[in-house]
């Protein structure tokens, strides 16, 4: 028997059992490995990837029996062989490393932020090229503010978690302190996605790249589903990573389980390397997931659609291609 054969009959449950591991392997468990708290592990649904979000491990049946009996490669390949064709001798398992009790992160401090005026609300609608109908919805549900930071009026995503925040300029300049347009404010949990909370009565969700797209995606949600441009009936709201370098925060993983989730990473490298890496983090937790292409899309101006927000002004055939953009 080579090893292929050996990964067809032995799944990782089945390695799970082997060494008597204690819980169920499942899309989110505690970790065989260590005492915890809180799940950070992870088993797909037919048993052949296992995922552990807290180290960044994972692997199939193969890479799971070697991590918990902590022998070679080589060596664990054989006894995996061997447990396939039942003639395995017990093997033994690596040492339950002991919990250790992080120290509890503090949450972090911001400034006074503050309910935008219809003023503020309507430059912002012009700023960004939203209908006022989307800025007006993300205010309602507590995921806009406004401030004045560094002397500069600012627009401010945040939620009801008030851990993660990220302030642009209203005059659309970048700001100098860090030479760029965004700025996550000191101690936030950047991976927090923002809104995550907020989405849990709905079905849907529309995984946002940034600021600027979460609340495009506030209108594209009234626009495409709402009954009548005053009302909030909608099943898919906007949820926000303001960063396509991060990884989902692993507390908020489970807040995805069951959801209908699209990912609209931005039409570039970075973008498509954050839609893959985000759509591996939310398929073992049980979210159904898939990713929005900006592929071929152009504005009305001529230049090519490369995110939500762009998305906002196609040109005819755009719209006609796009019938339906949130799910």
């Amino acid at each position: 028997m080579n090893l292929a054969e050996a990964k067809e009959r032995i799944r990782i449950p089945d390695v799970w059992a082997h060494f008597n591991f204690p819980g169920e392997p499942k899309a989110s468990c505690k970790s065989p490995f260590r005492d915890e708290r809180k799940p950070s592990f992870s088993v797909n649904a037919d048993g052949t990837l296992w995922n552990d979000f807290a180290t960044g491990e994972g692997g199939d049946a193969v890479d799971f029996f070697q991590r918990a009996s902590g022998l070679s490669k080589p060596e664990a390949c054989r006894k995996f062989i061997e447990l396939a064709g039942g003639s395995s001798t017990p093997t033994p398992r690596t040492a339950r490393a002991p919990r250790v009790e992080p120290a509890a992160r503090a949450k972090p401090s911001f400034p006074d932020f503050r309910q935008g005026t219809a003023a503020e609300l309507a430059a912002l609608a012009q700023l960004r090229g939203i209908g006022l109908e989307g800025i007006q919805f993300a205010h309602e549900r507590g995921l806009l503010w406004f401030a004045t930071l560094k002397g500069c009026p600012a627009w401010i995503v945040t939620d009801s978690a008030r851990v993660n925040a990220q302030a642009r300029r209203m005059d659309g300049q970048a700001w100098e302190h860090v030479q760029a347009k965004a700025w996550t404010a000191r101690g936030s949990w950047a991976s927090w996605p923002i809104g995550i909370k907020e989405a849990q009565p709905f079905p849907a969700i529309a995984l946002c790249e940034g600021g600027p797209d979460f609340i495009a995606a506030h209108y594209f949600a009234l626009w495409e589903q709402a009954t009548h441009y005053t009302k909030r009936d909608v099943r898919c709201v906007p949820v926000a990573m303001l960063g396509g370098t991060l990884n989902i925060h692993p507390e908020a993983l489970p807040l995805f389980k069951g959801k209908r989730v699209r990912i609209f990473g931005h039409d570039d490298e970075a973008g498509r390397e954050a839609a893959e890496r985000w759509a591996r983090q939310l398929e073992p937790v049980g979210a159904d997931v898939d990713a929005f292409s900006f592929a071929g899309l152009v504005k009305a101006d001529g230049s090519p659609a490369k995110d939500l927000n762009d998305c906002l002004h196609l040109n005819a055939d755009g719209f006609r291609e796009t019938e339906r953009i949130l799910p």
